[in-house]
C-alpha cells in the first residue's frame, strides 16, 4: 500500500504544481494585457512591474489553490480511471475510501498551510503591492487626513472629530458627549475643544481651547474653560490609523481587532464578521474539492480531459457564487455571522460526504 500511496501522492503533487503554473500564467498574461498601458503611462519600468507582480502573486495564489487542487484531483484520478487502474485497485480489495485516504490527508495539510498563508502572509504582501499602486498607479490613498470621524468612546460616551491629520497626530473641532446610563440616557456632560494632539510618550491625548459643560435635568449647571487638559480615551492614534487601513492589508489577528474597534464604536459589523469567518472557512474548500473530485473522476467517462476541465470550472464557479449568495441570505435571517461565514462550506462538505457514500467503492 505504501507504494500505491507514494505513486498517487507523487502524481497528485506533480499535477498540482503544473496546475498552479498554468493558471497563474493565464492570469498574468490577461492582467498584463489589461494594465500594461497604465504601467507604461505611469513610468513603471520592467523591474518595478516585476516587483508589483511579485507582491501580487500571494493574493492570486490564495484564490488559485482550491481550483488547482480540484484540477489535480480530477486529472490524477481521472487518468488512473482512464487506464483502468482504478478497476485494478478495486479488484485487489482496496476500497475507494482507502485509495483516497492519502489525498484527504494531503488536502488537510494543504488547508492548514493555506489558512496560515491567507491570514498572515498575503496581507504583508498586499501592503507592498498597495504601496506600489498608490505611488505609481494612483489607486487607493495613504492614511493622510481623516474627516468626520464618529466613534462610540464607551456605551455612555460619543466622540466626534471634524478632521484628523495622521502625520501630525493632530485633530480639529472635537466634541465629546457623556450620558447618564445605557438604559435611560440623558446628556449630563459635553467637552468641546478646538484641537487635540496625541502624546506618544504619555500615551494619552492633549485637548486645547477646551469648554466643559455640565448639565442637570433642566438646564446647564456649569461651564468651565481651559487652555489645555489631558484626557484618557480608548481611541488612540494607532486605532485611528487602523480605521483608515485597507482590510486586505490586515492579518487575521489585526482584522479581528479592527472589527472589534468598529463594533465598540457603534457600527454594525455583522457583514464584515461574516466575511471574516468566511476567510477562515475558505481553505476548507481544499478538502471539499477532493471529496467531490475523487468519486466523480473515479468513474470512467466519455470525453476525457474536456469533461474533467468542464467539471472543474462548473464546480469552482458554483462554489464561489453559492458562498457569496448564501452568506447574504443566511445573514439576512438574523443568524450569527459565524454560521453565515461557514454555511457554504458546511453544506458542500455534507453534500460531498453523501456523494462519496453513494459512489461505488
Amino acid at each position: 500500500m505504501r507504494i500505491l500511496d507514494r505513486y498517487l501522492i507523487k502524481s497528485f503533487i506533480t499535477t498540482l504544481l503544473f496546475s498552479f503554473v498554468a493558471l497563474y500564467t493565464i492570469f498574468l498574461i490577461v492582467d498584463m494585457i489589461e494594465n500594461l498601458e497604465e504601467f507604461l503611462d505611469n513610468g513603471m519600468g520592467f523591474f518595478k512591474i516585476a516587483e508589483y507582480y511579485f507582491y501580487f502573486f500571494p493574493e492570486i495564489l490564495k484564490l488559485l489553490v482550491p481550483v488547482a487542487m480540484l484540477l489535480s484531483t480530477l486529472f490524477t484520478v481521472g487518468r488512473l480511471s482512464g487506464l483502468n487502474e482504478i478497476t485494478a485497485i478495486k479488484s485487489g480489495g482496496i476500497s475507494l475510501y482507502r485509495f483516497m485516504a492519502p489525498l484527504m490527508i494531503l488536502s488537510i495539510l494543504v488547508s492548514g498551510i493555506h489558512l496560515y498563508f491567507n491570514g498572515w502572509v498575503v496581507p504583508k504582501a498586499n501592503i507592498a503591492k498597495n504601496d506600489i499602486e498608490r505611488e505609481y498607479m494612483n489607486k487607493g490613498s495613504s492614511v493622510g487626513s481623516i474627516y468626520d470621524l464618529y466613534f462610540r468612546e464607551s456605551p455612555i460616551a460619543n466622540l466626534h472629530m471634524k478632521s484628523y491629520n495622521s502625520n501630525q497626530q493632530k485633530g480639529f473641532s472635537i466634541g465629546l458627549e457623556y450620558f447618564t446610563n445605557v438604559d435611560s440616557p440623558r446628556l449630563n456632560k459635553t467637552i468641546e475643544a478646538n484641537s487635540i494632539s496625541w502624546d506618544s510618550v504619555a500615551n494619552n491625548w492633549m485637548l486645547y481651547e477646551v469648554i466643559i459643560r455640565q448639565f442637570n435635568s433642566k438646564n446647564i449647571e456649569s461651564v468651565a474653560r481651559k487652555n489645555s487638559m489631558r484626557i484618557e480615551l480608548t481611541l488612540t492614534h494607532e486605532k485611528i490609523i487602523d480605521l483608515k487601513r485597507s482590510t486586505d492589508e490586515m492579518t487575521f489577528d489585526e482584522l479581528r481587532s479592527y472589527l472589534s474597534l468598529l463594533k465598540n464604536g457603534g457600527k454594525n459589523v455583522d457583514l464584515e464578521m461574516t466575511d471574516y469567518y468566511g476567510q477562515y472557512a475558505f481553505p476548507i474548500a481544499n478538502i471539499i474539492v477532493v471529496l467531490f473530485g475523487v468519486p466523480f473522476a473515479s468513474v470512467k467517462k466519455k470525453g476525457g480531459i474536456a469533461v474533467q476541465i468542464g467539471a472543474a470550472l462548473v464546480i469552482s464557479f458554483l462554489y464561489l457564487i453559492f458562498t457569496k449568495v448564501s452568506q447574504a441570505i443566511v445573514l439576512g435571517t438574523g443568524l450569527n455571522p459565524i454560521i453565515a461565514g461557514w454555511f457554504a462550506n458546511g453544506l458542500f462538505f455534507v453534500v460531498g460526504i453523501i456523494n462519496l457514500i453513494k459512489t461505488r467503492t
